[in-house]
């Protein structure tokens, strides 16, 4: 086994998690995603308003810039902006010490009055991107998904020989990330059927959806210094849920030699809350073991720390609400459940194999983990998994059968951070509606 290098975990348990904490906030004990120990940060606009930078508490969103003179003077000139980038930019210490004074002030009576008038119904506000996004990369870890995906063009051998030896991705488009709610317009590209002579210029015919953990740098590091393993978790600014739309038509026929283009740059869905690193210190828990036979990481991938709580306790959930159920009043259909625990790598790794070349990540900067599935079909990440390539359609409780994503569909993604002894904590909704291609 390598030695690697072993460190302490960064994210720490602390008095914010007591499950017995609560808010006077009405309606924030017991909230299904946003808690007093959440604690979420992001853009919103109030009705009429500008942007400015929240938390999410219940139903509610705390403005932050409103109370920055209650809160360390550090702090003033980040809440001013209508970003989050200049205040994950400071050191650790100082956004864990935002935390306590926020939990403080929600936990304690005495803090009511001065605080209520700058609590927003959240129904009432607009949520906008929570980053300055300068550079976004895709990640391919979710290795069920991997070896459905590569039975389906290769039935004898999945993987790729690369798979287990490096946590494999992409670079994709920055530009095109969009927040929760903001529709999907079906892309056009080049798409070539099998038996074709030739391609066509025409829309995608196989939209999917993917289910993944979005992950939000804090600090960077300078160009040409790796960040190691070990310090990793360090540089995590917190977690949210992407939907890394793919035209799979589009996907197969352009993909080789260099990868993923236009099957993939088109748009992406984040979800607006950002569940900080602070907030998921009770949610680390071991890496599933590697079955046995495949190889050990090598030592730049490999730290003991990592491995007894770099894995995630995340339940993640695929909805999907047609055009027809909306229109009969129907609830939205939970097409699968899987859980971040099936990640092949941690997030430890996969930042510290971006950067073991010296690439220099920056602060806002975006990392997807790759689809993210179960074992079992129950829990697949993808209609290209569910449906098999789209020859065993899924079929709806309305009669409806997909396989793949249809114009009028919303897909919503959803998850829940939950373990024993501790208050859950959700991520908020990625949902997207698809329009037909212009």
């Amino acid at each position: 086994m390598p030695t690697g290098c072993t460190s302490r975990p960064v994210m720490k348990v602390d008095h914010t998690h007591d499950p017995k904490a609560s808010s006077w906030v009405e309606g924030a004990d017991g909230h299904a995603a946003f808690p007093v120990q959440n604690l979420p940060l992001g853009i919103f606009a109030p009705m009429g308003g500008q942007s400015r930078i929240g938390t999410a508490i219940g139903d509610h969103i705390l403005d932050l810039a409103a109370i920055a003179d209650d809160l360390p003077a550090v702090f003033a000139p980040a809440l001013a902006d209508f970003q989050l980038n200049a205040l994950f930019d400071l050191p650790g210490d100082a956004r864990l010490a935002l935390r306590h004074a926020l939990f403080a002030m929600l936990t304690s009576q005495d803090w009511r009055d001065r605080l209520s008038p700058h609590l927003h119904a959240a129904a009432d506000c607009k949520l906008h991107l929570p980053f300055h996004i300068g550079d976004y990369t895709d990640f391919y870890v979710g290795i069920h998904h991997a070896n459905n995906i590569g039975r389906q063009f290769r039935p004898d051998n999945p993987l790729l020989p690369n798979y287990k030896y490096v946590p494999i991705g992409y670079h994709g488009r920055a530009s095109s990330i969009r927040p929760s709610g903001v529709p999907v317009v079906r892309p056009k590209g080049q798409r070539k059927l099998p038996d074709a002579a030739a391609p066509v210029f025409a829309s995608s015919v196989r939209l999917d959806y993917e289910l993944e953990l979005g992950v939000w740098i804090g600090r960077g590091n300078a160009l040409g210094e790796p960040i190691p393993i070990g310090e990793a978790f360090g540089h995590i600014a917190g977690f949210g849920l992407l939907n890394d739309w793919s035209a799979r038509d589009f996907q197969a026929w352009e993909y080789q030699p260099l990868g993923p283009f236009l099957a993939k740059n088109f748009q992406s869905t984040i979800s607006p809350w950002m569940v900080t690193a602070e907030a998921m210190a009770p949610f680390g828990i071991a890496q599933p073991q590697r079955p046995e036979g495949d190889p050990q990481p090598l030592p730049y991938l490999w730290d003991e720390a990592d491995q007894a709580k770099g894995a995630l306790a995340v339940e993640l959930e695929v909805h999907l609400l047609t055009a027809r159920m909306r229109e009969a009043g129907l609830p939205p259909y939970r097409l699968s459940k899987a859980y971040a625990s099936n990640m092949y790598w941690t997030v430890a790794q996969m930042i510290a194999h971006h950067t073991s070349n010296g690439c220099n990540l920056r602060t806002g900067d975006l990392l997807g983990t790759g689809t993210i599935s179960a074992p079992s079909e129950d829990g697949f990440g993808s209609l290209m998994e569910l449906s098999h390539g789209g020859s065993r359609p899924v079929r709806l409780p309305n009669g409806e059968e997909r396989g793949f994503v249809a114009d009028g569909d919303e897909v919503i993604l959803s998850a829940v951070a939950r373990r024993d002894g501790y208050a859950s904590i959700g991520f908020g909704e990625c949902r997207a509606t698809i329009l037909p291609a212009r």
